[in-house]
C-alpha cells in the first residue's frame, strides 16, 4: 500500500482548536484562542464612575478607547491578584451575529499557557447557571477541570449598554454647552 492510500484509508482526525488558559485562584479556564486579539501586560486603567466593581476600568489602545473587566471579580467578587502573570487579555466581544465586534479588555491570572484539543471534549457539568451564563462546558485532564469561559455571554445588557453605548458617544457633542 502506497503512503498517499495509507494516509486516505486513515481515520479522520479530530478537530483541533487552541484555547488560551488562565486561573481565577485555584481553578482553571479557558478562552477560544479565536476569539483572544492580543495579551498585554497589565496596564493602568482609568477607572469608570459608577460602573459594577468588576469593571476594571478603560485603556486608550491604537486609537481606541476599551473597556476592561477583571474576570476575578465578576466570578467570584475579588480582584485578580496582580502577579507578573496577571494579563491584560484583548478579546473580540461581539453581543450578537448581528452586531459589529468590540474589543473588550479582559484582567486574567497566569493566562501563560495553552491548551490544544478538540472542542467537544468539553462537557456539561449539570448545572443551570444563569447568573454567570459565560462559564461554559468542562473539560477533565490530568491537571483537573478546566472550564472554557463564552466570551459573547460575558456581559448583560445594561452593562453592555454601559460600556458600548448605541449609537457610539460623540466627543463632539460632550464638549457642548448645555
Amino acid at each position: 500500500m502506497s503512503e498517499i492510500t495509507a494516509k486516505r484509508s486513515a481515520a479522520p482526525v479530530a478537530k483541533q482548536a487552541l484555547f488560551l488558559l488562565f486561573r481565577i485562584g485555584s481553578e482553571r479556564y479557558a478562552l477560544r484562542a479565536t476569539e483572544v486579539a492580543e495579551v498585554l501586560p497589565r496596564l493602568p486603567l482609568k477607572p469608570i464612575a459608577r460602573a459594577p466593581h468588576w469593571v476594571a476600568g478603560v485603556f486608550a489602545y491604537r486609537g481606541t478607547v476599551v473597556p476592561v473587566i477583571d474576570l476575578s471579580a465578576l466570578t467570584f467578587g475579588h480582584p485578580a491578584q496582580a502577579r507578573t502573570s496577571t494579563r491584560l487579555v484583548l478579546v473580540h466581544y461581539r453581543a450578537d451575529e448581528s452586531q459589529p465586534s468590540h474589543w473588550l479588555g479582559l484582567i486574567l491570572e497566569q493566562a501563560n499557557d495553552t491548551l490544544r484539543c478538540n472542542p467537544d471534549d468539553f462537557q456539561p457539568y449539570g448545572l443551570d447557571n444563569r447568573q454567570a451564563p459565560y462559564l461554559g462546558p468542562v473539560r477533565e485532564d490530568a491537571q483537573g477541570l478546566v472550564q472554557w469561559v463564552r466570551v459573547n455571554d460575558l456581559l448583560d445588557e445594561s452593562v453592555r449598554t454601559l460600556l458600548f453605548p448605541t449609537p457610539p458617544l460623540d466627543p463632539a457633542r460632550l464638549e457642548e454647552q448645555p
